[in-house]
């Protein structure tokens, strides 16, 4: 690479990526197998080397070899030298391991405050009236003081609003407990994926994924994603609220002439897959505004349609490995990604996309001015990092070193919705208590001597059924929380 750009391969002419415009996102895709993460791999690289940090989830395990130099073979070397590669040489890259389970990584964490009931509608996958009572939820937080900072806040809020549902319902609208119900289920559900370890405190500062070694090179994110890919929603949902508050944090600086950032947003039709409208907006404005906030988007995906039309648009930069066009759709999908491409006089490329080998790609690259550069069949550099995954005692090594670890590690529990729900229903509990005792007195001084009937009055008999189920419920709700802790 130079000061300027990442080489990623050669042509009849070497192939680059400008890190002028590499803010105006990318994608890439292909078949399994055709050379994807190599690529990925390469491009992360090269944003290392320049001084770029990069974020970047590591799906398979391939990618923490970002870590340590490559082994010299035979056939990465004839690779070099057959695109003219004479600066071809292991390297290693600093890296950060991250995991949203703490156990591959340092844990990643967000407050449900953060995470906000749009995206976390989408990752309970409610609908139109449970998303409404979800947002209440939000609203009554924000009205009454109340910290959202983990899912027992949540779950107590929850109960709160399942006992002042009528009340609620005069001020917010319509609150109905069938709903909160199915939310709470939800959670309990999504705490048995292991979510609990995400929502909570100390919160991510965004600020430790914009870092640069003591020499200068980018340090590369890496989110240990194998273990978080059998929770598809939790990954999309995740990845999209991160991205989210990198666009909602970082400064305007216009067209830098390179990123503060490149994310890397493998896997990227889980983002889409069943996303409503609203959804969809959102990553297209948040893709189209991110740039210039100085942060380039990269998606990497198999098949290329799987990013809709309003995102894929705004693609600078792209490289397609190859496609198989066994099937009618297929060969659609085929025609489409060829149809993205400016062409190239030299072949056809809707012939090539399905005669490409492994390691060999179409780029297409943002050119002087920011115009798409014509298609080129590429050979793909080799790596300088290792292709394949490390050790877990190499890992350890790595986190045990880490800057993250004191900051990270160790999760705090602070005075939250929890504990003050909390303390509001024991008071209410023994209110409610002493004006029970303070009616028995008060029944007891008033007997005579003559014998008064045992019926109860009908005032008598309401008050006292209003406050024994009052008083089950709140038992119940709060319980209820104590017991999905």
């Amino acid at each position: 690479m130079t000061d300027l750009s990442v080489f990623l391969g050669k042509s009849e002419t070497p192939q680059s990526l400008a890190l002028k415009y590499a803010n105006r996102h990318g994608l890439i895709s292909g078949a399994t197998g055709t050379g994807k993460t190599v690529t990925l791999q390469i491009i992360a690289e090269g944003l290392s080397q320049a001084g770029v940090p990069v974020f970047v989830a590591d799906v398979k395990g391939d990618l923490a070899g970002l870590s340590h130099p490559v082994k010299m073979k035979d056939f990465l070397l004839k690779r070099a030298e057959t695109i003219e590669f004479k600066d071809y040489e292991p390297g290693s890259f600093p890296v950060c391991f991250w995991d949203l389970f703490g156990q591959k990584g340092h844990p990643i964490r967000a407050t449900v405050s953060e995470m906000g009931p749009l995206l976390l509608s989408r990752l309970l996958d409610l609908n139109e009236t449970q998303e409404g009572v979800l947002t209440l939820a939000f609203r009554l937080a924000d009205d009454e003081g109340l910290l959202l900072l983990d899912l027992k806040d949540l779950r107590s809020l929850l109960v709160e609003i399942a006992n002042r549902a009528k009340e609620l319902s005069a001020e917010y609208g319509h609150v109905s407990r069938a709903s909160v119900g199915a939310i709470q289920r939800r959670l309990l559900a999504l705490e048995e994926q292991g979510a609990e370890n995400f929502f909570g405190e100390p919160a991510l500062e965004l600020n430790d994924f914009l870092t640069t070694d003591e020499n200068g090179a980018g340090v590369i994110n890496i989110l240990a994603a194998d273990k978080l890919m059998q929770t598809p929603k939790l990954y999309a949902t995740f990845l999209l609220w991160l991205l989210s508050e990198l666009f909602e944090e970082l400064p305007e600086i216009g067209d830098p002439d390179k990123p503060k950032l490149v994310f890397f947003f493998d896997e990227a039709h889980l983002l889409f897959d069943d996303a409503p409208k609203a959804l969809v907006e959102k990553v297209e404005q948040v893709v189209r505004l991110i740039r210039s906030k100085g942060v380039g988007v990269f998606f990497v995906t198999q098949n290329p349609l799987d990013v809709p039309d309003s995102v894929s648009s705004q693609l600078g930069n792209r490289v397609q490995h190859a496609l198989r066009a066994f099937t009618p759709r297929e060969q659609r999908v085929v025609k489409a990604a060829a149809e993205t491409f400016r062409p190239n006089p030299a072949f056809k490329t809707l012939d090539v996309i399905t005669e490409l080998g492994i390691g060999e790609a179409l780029v297409s690259t943002l050119q002087s001015k920011g115009v798409p550069g014509m298609v080129e069949r590429t050979l793909i550099r080799p790596p300088s990092s290792r292709m394949g995954s490390i050790t877990k005692a190499e890992r350890t090594q790595i986190m045990r070193y880490s800057d993250m670890a004191d900051r990270y590690d160790e999760s705090i529990d602070r005075e939250s919705a929890y504990e003050v729900l909390q303390e509001r229903s024991e008071k209410r509990m023994k209110a409610e208590e002493k004006a029970r005792k303070k009616e028995k007195s008060a029944r007891s001084s008033k007997r005579k001597t003559t014998r008064r009937s045992n019926r109860q009055t009908v005032s008598e008999a309401a008050f006292k059924t209003a406050a024994r189920t009052l008083a089950r419920e709140l038992v119940r709700g709060v319980l209820g929380s104590l017991k999905r802790r």
